[in-house]
């Protein structure tokens, strides 16, 4: 029986409490806190109405580091889910350090001024949390998180080294609209339009976006085209599997959304430097943002499936050489819908980082310090994201990605 404070009140966040109202014999009182306290208020109200478990609402600036901490010691949670803005990591993690509580989060930081992912500024909380005996668990989302332990499983139970690993992202979904994103749109477009960088021979090598295409047929999707693109957890892959000689991250794009992406770039609409308007500084791609389709909006209207997993080539286990497998899972957007109110991307998102954090609470995994999802028993967390909407399958593959 364990308190949590779950800050943030967009899908993804809509869907882990959801998810951890379902599983009240481990989330005993789930607080949700963000910067407009209306949308925490709609989420409780889904929550009580569907599962009939209450959820305390709050208003926070999570950037407020003084006023968060206020709010964390009087709710003395046993942990904080972070599932607000990869910008608002580090302020939640020092604020997590000066109350004296485990923090969980789903995408790494990313400073607001530039388009980078990188896991060095939260790396660098190591000894703080170590010292106050606390444990920060990094990227417990779908990728990055389930990715990563998708690997650490098929290294576990299958093959002693991974000298090649591709992680496919594919949405074969359909939300009706002419251009939306189905997470935070600014996030999304600066993850797209990011120079793509894969992880090969000891380095990294980069190539501008969206410049490589492949197709692969997915599983109950079809045929899709991937775009390489650079993705935060090949640069933990590549730090905790040193055997890695390729990583790569694959995502797929319709046409349509390449297209309007292509226009809404070239007239400047996804720069992130300010420019005046009207007497104000202003962020196009946040203006942009602002009048985009709302990710959690898109529940009712999307159809299809998402389907994301790993492609591992290495020396199997039981010594028969060298083997591929293929590990995944297939998401259903109408079926997320009508269980959460969500669409499958926020699902895929908000389950693991509810399965993360109860890993947390029943002491499943623990440690003092900063941990990412590769460093920690895949075993027990796929075991329960299976009981609670996403299974796996595995397949070993004839031969290697030909590409």
């Amino acid at each position: 029986m364990s308190k949590v404070l779950v800050i943030g009140a967009g899908g993804v966040s809509s869907v882990a409490v959801h998810k951890m109202a379902m599983n009240a014999s481990i989330f005993s009182e789930i607080h949700l806190a963000s910067r407009t306290k209306s949308k925490c208020d709609s989420i409780a109200k889904s929550v009580k109405e569907r599962t009939g478990e209450d959820v305390t609402t709050y208003e926070i600036d999570a950037e407020e580091v003084p006023a968060l901490v206020r709010l964390i010691q009087q709710i003395q949670p046993q942990l904080v889910v972070n599932l607000a803005l990869p910008y608002q990591d580090l302020p939640i993690m020092d604020a997590c350090l000066e109350a004296g509580v485990h923090y969980l989060d789903t995408a790494n930081y990313e400073p607001k001024d530039e388009a980078k992912f990188e896991y060095k500024w939260q790396w660098a909380y190591q000894e703080k949390f170590r010292e106050k005996g606390l444990m920060a668990l990094l990227g417990s989302g779908f990728d990055p998180g389930v990715t990563s332990v998708f690997a650490m499983w098929l290294k576990k139970h299958k093959l002693k080294t991974i000298r090649q690993l591709d992680i496919l992202d594919c949405n074969g979904g359909d939300h009706g609209q002419a251009f939306a994103t189905n997470f935070n749109p600014e996030i999304n477009i600066r993850e797209v339009t990011a120079p793509a960088r894969h992880w090969e021979k000891g380095e990294w090598v980069e190539t501008p976006a969206m410049t490589i295409r492949q197709q692969f047929d997915f599983d109950q999707v079809g045929q899709k085209n991937m775009y390489l693109m650079y993705h935060e957890e090949l640069e933990s892959l590549s730090k905790f599997v040193p055997e890695l000689e390729r990583a790569r991250f694959w995502m797929t794009f319709g046409d349509e959304y390449i297209k309007h992406l292509t226009v809404l770039q070239n007239v400047g609409m996804t720069g992130i430097d300010p420019i005046k308007y009207q007497g104000r500084d202003i962020i196009p791609l946040q203006f942009l943002a602002a009048v985009l389709p709302k990710p959690e909006t898109l529940g009712e209207t999307t159809k299809g499936k998402t389907n994301i997993g790993d492609i591992a080539t290495g020396e199997a286990l039981d010594g028969s050489g060298e083997k591929t497998f293929y590990i995944y899972n297939i998401c259903d957007h109408e079926d997320a819908n009508r269980e959460t109110g969500n669409q499958a991307v926020s699902y895929t998102t908000g389950v693991p980082a509810m399965v993360g954090a109860a890993m947390m609470l029943t002491g499943k995994w623990g440690g003092e310090g900063v941990f990412n999802m590769e460093q920690l028993d895949p075993d027990p967390f796929l075991e329960m994201l299976g009981e609670n909407g996403l299974p796996f399958e595995v397949k070993e593959l004839a031969a290697p990605l030909p590409f």
